[in-house]
């Protein structure tokens, strides 16, 4: 038996309970018992726990199955308490019940003022009561006499719990008739609320984990406000170790596809709680999509629908007439316990464990409803992608670590901005072969970018998904933007900015967390640096000289001043030019790792021209600046560069970003090319 697997073994004999039943539970309930039994060393297997009991009150319903109690209000279906190892309530007991755990939503009337809303039953019934599962919904129904009150969703919410699980789901399936008036969703999503005083050592990844302030913390005498109000500086924290750090919960964001399992540990007694999701596919924005994960309350959610990194665009709209439903998670939350003396950071290990049990039970076979197919009414798509560059080569290259998805059918890139329906993603091997797997019934389009090359791939065939299908794309062949040689490039192109210099933060504003981390741009404020790095200028960069990760910061941001107003920024990318061809065109491609309020203008050799030879006009709204972002939505831009416009020798293109009305306006780059005039290669 190898060290690592005797420890873990070790580690899960001592966690849970101490008497005979519970130990048997225990054993199920963090689901490693197929592992042990497997194991030769392992002689007997677990006898049954305890089945799922059922209570029904007059205003609550309580789910047990031995190893943990969940209580929900009746008929409002919201998480009152969750008992676990000894501790009546693993949530905050100070709030209100509906401060707890529950489901939310911010929506408005089209063209109306936002209105955020906790999830409130009206009606309750039971779905499924047996030893093996209980599953129960709470149900509201929308009504014209709602209008402007409530959204014109019929919700319907799920609480499952099964035998020898330690922890419950959660799913619910929200509803538009096209009777109905239309809306906008803005977020939905499920928070929880934990005891103060119990979890204070938060983990997202192996490391991004940490103790974390208190909610008091955040209050007036003890943090000062920054700008905005996500981000405060703490002052006189309850723990004065944490003087002078920030605290933002956007620091803790994550990609969807990233975003699987996070949440919070006790010490006292050793106990963890933790959100997982294992699938994307009911979530907006497909798998770069950044959401919230854990941050200071204690506060855990699990997010399916957000404008966070994207803007309003993200925003899905429902018309009047216009018929919509759809299926949010299921989600579980897992619950684990040790003996005192194990190290309690094993929690998170086991956590990580029990996600991944989670991600290959996709999609479950529990859930009671129709509207959530099951596996063998889904189907699978299978194929190869290749790239063709023939600048590159003669040869179709391999598209290894491609993202490869089906998404409702749009244009090309069109999957970072849905937000209604169903994307099912995967990575293509190192072959490029790739396999989207149980993907639910529907028409889509398949979409693809490979790290490494720009643009986004899409494929003009609708690819009709029905029950059991197995449909073979055999070789599909990528031919990114491209018109002629390279003649120089800044940065790499994988829709992030994170390969240029990012600054150190100004040392009043730290988060000790990401001092010394891989994702050092999550520190406060870095945006204000660059008006420090360059006090006399702007940004020049020299090809052929200059060093993309050294000298190109990663955000050109606008420049504040001394009158504390602000003024645009222009960078300049000096370049040498042998020979140039006057009668051809030129080819500047400019990909977008993200913009917020922002215009970009292209000149050629003349910063003063009146008229730029491009601009996009005002685009983006992902915010990514100031919410500690790397990237927001990527944007590729190709201008045509006269041959005219250019000079044997040196030349200089202005990068112009002359919008200035805040702090938080401006661009990250992720790649910029010129290529030189097509030429028979």
């Amino acid at each position: 038996m190898s060290r690592t697997l005797q420890r873990i073994i070790e580690f899960f004999s001592g966690c849970g309970r101490c008497n005979k039943r519970n130990r048997n539970e225990r054993q199920v309930s963090f689901e490693f018992s197929d592992i042990l039994i497997m194991n030769q060393d392992i002689a007997c297997a677990p006898m049954p726990p305890q089945g799922v009991r059922l209570h029904i009150q007059d205003r609550y319903v309580v789910m047990d199955n031995g190893i943990c109690q969940v209580t929900l209000s009746k008929p409002g279906g919201i998480v009152t308490g969750i008992r676990y190892n000894g501790i009546d309530n693993l949530l905050e007991v100070r709030n209100k019940e509906t401060n707890r755990g529950y489901w939310d939503l911010h929506w408005n009337e089209i063209g109306g003022k936002g209105i955020f809303d906790v999830i409130q039953g009206t009606s309750f019934r039971v779905i499924m009561e047996n030893e093996e599962q209980v599953e129960l919904s709470f149900t509201r129904t929308w009504d014209p006499s709602l209008e402007g009150k409530y959204i014109p969703l019929n919700i319907d919410k799920r609480f499952i719990m099964l035998r020898g699980s330690s922890g419950f789901y959660s799913y619910a399936i929200y509803e538009h008739f096209k009777e109905w008036p239309g809306f906008e969703l803005g977020e939905t999503r499920i928070t929880f609320k934990l005891r103060k005083e119990k979890f204070q050592y938060m983990a997202i990844a192996d490391n991004r984990q940490r103790y974390m302030p208190f909610p008091d913390d955040r209050s007036t005498g003890r943090c000062q406000p920054l700008a905005y109000p996500e981000a405060v500086l703490f002052v006189n924290p309850m723990d004065q170790r944490l003087t002078g750090e920030v605290d933002d919960k956007y620091q803790y964001s994550c990609e969807n596809k990233d975003l699987r399992v996070h949440g919070w540990i006790c010490f006292d007694p050793p106990v963890g709680f933790w959100q997982i999701t294992p699938s994307d596919e009911f979530r907006s924005g497909g798998p770069l999509k950044q959401n919230l994960t854990s941050h200071v309350g204690p506060t855990t959610l699990a997010m399916f629908l957000s404008a966070h990194y994207a803007g309003k665009y993200m925003v899905p709209r429902f018309e009047a007439g216009e018929p919509w439903k759809k299926v949010f998670g299921p989600v579980f939350i897992y619950l684990n316990s040790a003996t005192p003396g194990y190290d309690p950071l094993w929690l998170w290990e086991d956590a990580k464990i029990k996600m991944m049990v989670e991600v290959q039970s996709w999609p479950y076979s529990f859930p009671a409803s129709e509207d959530f197919p099951k596996s063998e009414q889904r189907g699978n798509v299978n194929g190869r992608l290749l790239v063709q560059d023939r600048y590159i080569s003669n040869d179709y290259l391999i598209a290894s670590g491609a993202y490869v998805g089906l998404a409702p059918l749009g244009n090309a890139g069109s999957w970072q901005m849905e937000s209604k329906n169903y994307q099912f993603w995967t990575k293509a091997d190192q072959n490029g072969l790739f396999s989207i797997r149980n993907i639910r019934p529907g028409d889509y389009n398949l979409y693809a970018w490979v790290p490494g090359f720009i643009g986004d791939y899409r494929n003009e065939v609708v690819i009709t998904i029905s029950s059991g299908c197995n449909i073979e794309m055999g070789d599909i062949i990528y031919e990114p933007p491209r018109d002629g040689p390279t003649l120089w490039e800044i940065g790499i192109p994988d829709r992030s900015a994170a390969e240029f210099h990012v600054p150190d933060p100004d040392p009043k504003y730290i988060n000790r967390l990401f001092v010394n981390h891989p994702d050092r741009f999550r520190q406060y404020g870095l945006w204000e640096r660059y008006a420090e790095l360059y006090p006399d200028g702007d940004l020049v960069y020299t090809i052929g000289a200059s060093d993309y990760r050294k000298d190109w910061f990663f955000a050109q941001v606008v420049r504040k001043t001394s009158d504390n107003s602000y003024q645009g920024t222009t960078w300049q990318i000096n370049f040498k030019l042998d020979n140039v061809d006057r009668s051809g065109t030129y080819k500047l491609r400019v990909a977008l790792a993200s913009a917020t309020l922002a215009e970009l203008q292209v000149r050629v050799n003349d910063p003063n021209t009146n008229r730029p030879l491009f601009t996009t006009g005002l685009i983006g709204r992902d915010n990514a600046i100031a919410r500690h972002g790397i990237h927001g939505i990527y944007m590729l831009y190709n201008v045509d560069i006269p041959g005219t416009r250019l000079v044997e020798g040196d030349n200089t293109i202005f990068l112009k970003q002359p919008r200035c009305n805040g702090p938080f306006q401006g661009f990250m780059y992720d790649y910029i090319r010129l290529e030189g005039p097509p030429t028979s290669c």
